[in-house]
């Protein structure tokens, strides 16, 4: 598998991308359910054919990344610390399939917006993670930062709030090298419109998209397993 995914890291955007998930959602459907880890999504049908949009998500474990990334229907990218696109093999996948950020560097943080904006622009969607690191609480979610709401803002992109259940009991935090089989539910929520808004609308919009996510962790977190489902 390294050796075509290597090949394709030389192709430009999107097909680079494009191909590169095309290899992870076969192997991913394969890998998850064999390790105890299936993964169910509902409300795929809110993705709209021509449509770009902004997927923001909770962030509760190592393995929140390959998960959404293969399960956001469409061609996609993330956000990665430029760190973790230096690690050997692993670090090719990132670079490929997410755009590198050094948040320390101002420069680096201005150059993935630039980027982050040629991506919609290319006609992939950006799944990113407002909590900015793995949710380690007690709490459904932590305080959300502004990065994701001002590039919705900036490109007039739709925002489509998802959420992921389970993944903190796979990967208990604190407990390193260690990991439990359990399914996963993955959850698009209606698109937040963000047409005609400006930097202004910024507190707003970030607490009106925290606000449906966390009502619908809250409401749904001990019935997904019990909801429709496609895998």
């Amino acid at each position: 598998m390294l050796i075509p995914i290597w090949i394709i890291s030389f192709f430009p955007d999107p097909r680079k991308t494009r191909y590169f998930l095309n290899i992870g959602r076969v192997w991913m459907g394969i890998y998850m359910p064999l390790i105890g880890c299936p993964v169910f999504r509902k409300g795929l049908h809110h993705f709209k054919k021509g449509q770009q949009y902004v997927v923001v998500c909770n962030h509760n474990s190592f393995i929140d990344v390959p998960v959404t990334t293969p399960g956001v229907p469409g061609v996609n990218k993330t956000l990665a610390k430029a760190e973790v696109g230096k690690i050997p093999l692993f670090g090719m996948m990132y670079r490929i399939g997410g755009i590198m950020v050094d948040r320390k560097d101002d420069n680096s943080r201005r150059q993935s917006f630039e980027h982050m904006h040629n991506a919609l622009n290319m006609g992939m969607h950006m799944v990113l993670f407002p909590e900015g690191t793995r949710n380690r609480t007690g709490m459904p979610l932590k305080k959300f930062y502004d990065g994701a709401f001002i590039l919705a803002i900036e490109a007039q992109t739709p925002i489509i709030p998802s959420l992921l259940f389970n993944t903190k009991k796979i990967q208990v935090p604190g407990k390193f090298l260690f990991a439990l089989p359990h399914r996963i539910d993955f959850h698009f929520l209606p698109p937040v419109d963000t047409t005609g808004l400006t930097r202004a609308d910024l507190p707003v919009l970030k607490e009106k998209v925290f606000n449906i996510m966390w009502d619908y962790y809250t409401g749904h977190t001990q019935t997904a397993a019990l909801s429709p489902e496609t895998a």
